[in-house]
């Protein structure tokens, strides 16, 4: 499957925001955002100071495109999300969320066994979750109210693993998730609604885009 394997931090210094691909590192002073706040490419600081105002389309194109890497969708895949939540019943914008909340990198990394969606996404392709009982290493897998998430038993003698139960223990996940730290799983409560979901992003503008 293709999947973006350049530099992560390119994708925040071009939409000018950070959008906390790379985990625990852009909290501190390494982010990109931090030390070079503007666009990547030979001539980016020339751009910082000659950006006119966007056209509706180029808000519309950045809003999209700022969405689909914060959960590390590529565009056709993206595309199928939206077609979906375009067909179901009730707000577009909002059901594309939701869609993209119960990926099953996303809950992992929701529930605290990642730092980030990337780091959740290899987790699961190497296959250490299970979802009730049975191995699953698709993270585009959707999970469902009821579903528990659990690590593996022949991946909880891995360092990594090992390490993380500490941190699980002060982690909060969202409310339509839960955490059993010592049994190193979770469980979908519910699916998520909008107000739950810290994703900033105006998914009104992303229905604008693809309704043109």
């Amino acid at each position: 499957m293709a999947r973006y394997i350049g530099p992560v931090c390119r994708l925040c210094r071009r939409e000018g925001e950070k959008l906390y691909l790379k985990g625990e590192r852009c909290f501190t002073p390494k982010c990109a955002i931090e030390r070079r706040n503007y666009p990547p490419g030979q001539h980016g600081r020339e751009l910082q100071f000659r950006r006119s105002r966007p056209s509706d389309y180029g808000l519309q194109l950045r809003e999209k495109q700022k969405l689909r890497r914060i959960y590390g969708v590529l565009e056709r895949q993206f595309r199928r999300y939206f077609e979906i939540a375009q067909r179901a019943r009730g707000m577009t914008g909002a059901l594309l969320l939701i869609l993209l909340e119960r990926r099953l990198d996303n809950v992992v990394y929701r529930l605290g066994f990642a730092s980030s969606r990337a780091q959740a996404r290899q987790l699961v392709r190497h296959g250490h979750f299970e979802v009730n009982g049975r191995k699953v290493d698709i993270p585009s897998y959707q999970v469902r109210p009821g579903d528990v998430i659990r690590v593996r038993d022949s991946s909880r003698e891995k360092e990594y693993f090992k390490d993380i139960m500490e941190r699980l223990e002060g982690h909060r996940p969202p409310p339509w998730l839960q955490l059993n730290p010592q049994d190193l799983s979770g469980q979908v409560l519910r699916l998520p609604i909008r107000e739950e979901i810290d994703t900033r992003v105006q998914e009104h503008l992303v229905v604008e885009f693809y309704s043109r």
